[in-house]
């Protein structure tokens, strides 16, 4: 029985580790959209939006699927014809050129993850 123990090192391994995406954005001013850009590594870009009240991304498509995660505050949300309510904690997967809108009824906080 051979008992020989692989010294091999594991590869490391790359990733992306952050706490808090809420953080990334300390204050967002009445009437403004804000956009950061905390990802974009391979086959992944990812934003971080914060909307004031009242504020829109208008209809609009992206050319590659897209995933939004609301972590804070209400919109409307309209995919495609359907209108529904998003609030902290929705997560929606979208097809490439799918039409989509958003409108901030309060602070929101949101996470655009675009795959390529």
């Amino acid at each position: 029985m051979n008992n020989q123990h692989s010294d091999r090192s594991e590869p490391p391994m790359d990733y992306t580790y952050i706490q808090d995406l809420s953080e990334m954005i300390s204050e967002i001013a009445e009437e403004t959209v804000i956009s950061r850009t905390f990802l974009d590594k391979g086959n992944v870009k990812g934003i971080l939006f914060g909307f004031a009240a009242g504020q829109e991304l208008s209809e609009h498509t992206a050319s590659r699927p897209a995933i939004l995660h609301f972590l804070e505050g209400e919109a409307d949300l309209t995919l495609g014809s359907e209108k529904s309510v998003a609030r902290a904690g929705t997560w929606v997967h979208m097809p490439a050129n799918l039409p989509h809108s958003i409108l901030a009824n309060t602070q929101v906080i949101m996470v655009l993850m675009l795959v390529r």
